[in-house]
């Protein structure tokens, strides 16, 4: 690998140590496919020479000062790896850990393979963990399925009873789609009735050729879902007490900081994506033949991150943004949305008036909560520990 320097700054990769492999076989999931960019390797998982260059390099390249590192595990489904990968990785980030610096991990898994060893795992080692959930048994099991068409639902709620049971942090990460997003109401109440006070709603954009397909929630739709759950947060005395990752973006930029979200930040950029092999991309929405950035086994990440195929993506977003987009007065707020749901044609975002309905919403009431509130959840935290609020004061 070639020799690390400090990036320009702070970066974040979500890394897939298990590849596209998955125990489920959801209908809408966009990483399933992936495994047909590594046909040589049919079990993939993330070799130990992989996992160190990684390691080494993330922590090594970050800025000085850099008070915080988190490595996020997602898949695939990353429990597939097993609980000795994952004792590995938190010997090697202790190995490599800087003075001054907390590193941090979180794991989004779809929760079918947690039990009480994974739990006490997790809760020794400070893991924050995102089930994917999309809410109540009919509603998630409509297209979050097994291999063999049984539903996931009851195998998910085991595993997060094993979380609950050991005091594990967790979130809960849903997928609003064409079957649960006319239900927010129900949706919200069934995620406070399971002790969920983190949530985030991730809206279906399927492409199917020049439209988005059936399951796709369209862009209205998702202004109201996110309107409804909006009402249901502030009618319920819910704010300060649930967290609504949307919201959480939206106070922050209100009140001059930045985008809690990359979905709403001016540029992309700075969220890549390691597989399993090493292989570095854009993103992870964006793991394509002809896209690598390059490799942990021989180039330094803040080669790739800072380098010019890189700013070029992440400079696009904000300059291939359409007339409609630079002249809307919730630009500073939506930013364009993410990328990949720009329609091809048009360049503008599917879900465009479903973000401006849900702005026009909630925006007054959200001016008044942030000149009101103190810090959001990941603003530094007011102490002056260096780390973020969600991680120090917040939960004291």
């Amino acid at each position: 690998m070639s020799a690390t320097s400090p990036a320009r700054a702070p970066f974040h990769v979500l890394a897939k140590p298990s590849g596209s492999l998955c125990n489920l076989a959801c209908e809408y999931c966009f990483y399933l496919g992936k495994r047909d960019l590594f046909p040589q390797v049919p079990a993939p998982r993330m070799r130990d020479e992989v996992l160190e260059a990684f390691t080494r390099s993330y922590i090594e390249c970050q800025p000085a000062g850099t008070p915080e590192v988190q490595f996020t595990w997602q898949g695939g489904e990353p429990t597939l790896v097993g609980l000795p990968f994952f004792r590995r990785v938190v010997e090697l980030q202790r190995r490599y850990e800087r003075p001054g610096m907390r590193v941090t991990n979180a794991l989004q898994t779809n929760g079918v393979l947690l039990d009480d060893d994974w739990a006490r795992f997790l809760r020794d080692h400070d893991f924050l963990v995102g089930i994917s959930l999309d809410g109540p048994e009919d509603l998630h099991d409509r297209w979050r399925r097994g291999a063999d068409g049984r539903g996931s639902f009851r195998r998910v709620m085991r595993g997060l009873e094993s979380l609950k049971r050991r005091d594990v942090a967790f979130n809960t990460l849903a997928v609003v789609h064409a079957a649960n997003g006319s239900q927010p109401e129900r949706m919200y109440a069934f995620f406070k009735e399971i002790g969920s006070s983190f949530l985030q709603f991730i809206p279906l954009v399927e492409r199917d050729g020049v439209g988005v397909s059936a399951r796709s929630i369209a862009g209205r739709a998702y202004g109201r879902f996110l309107s409804a759950i909006f009402d249901c947060w502030v009618g319920q005395g819910d704010v300060g007490r649930v967290f609504v990752r949307d919201f959480e973006s939206a106070l922050s930029r209100i009140a001059g900081g930045p985008a809690a979200v990359c979905v709403h930040a001016e540029t992309c950029g700075r969220a890549v994506c390691v597989e399993h092999g090493g292989d570095v991309f854009p993103c992870d929405h964006y793991v394509e033949p002809g896209r690598e950035l390059g490799n942990v086994l021989r180039e330094s990440l803040d080669a790739m991150v800072d380098g010019a195929s890189q700013e070029a993506f992440g400079a696009s977003k904000r300059e291939r943004l359409p007339g409609a987009c630079r002249s809307c007065r919730h630009l500073r707020l939506c930013a364009g949305g993410c990328p990949k749901d720009r329609a091809p044609a048009s360049g503008r975002n599917t879900l465009c008036e479903g973000y401006a309905l849900f702005f026009d919403h909630a925006l007054p009431t959200l001016q008044r909560m942030a000149r009101a509130r103190g810090p959001a959840r990941n603003d530094p935290c007011p102490c002056g520990s260096g780390r973020k609020y969600k991680r120090c004061c917040l939960g004291c």
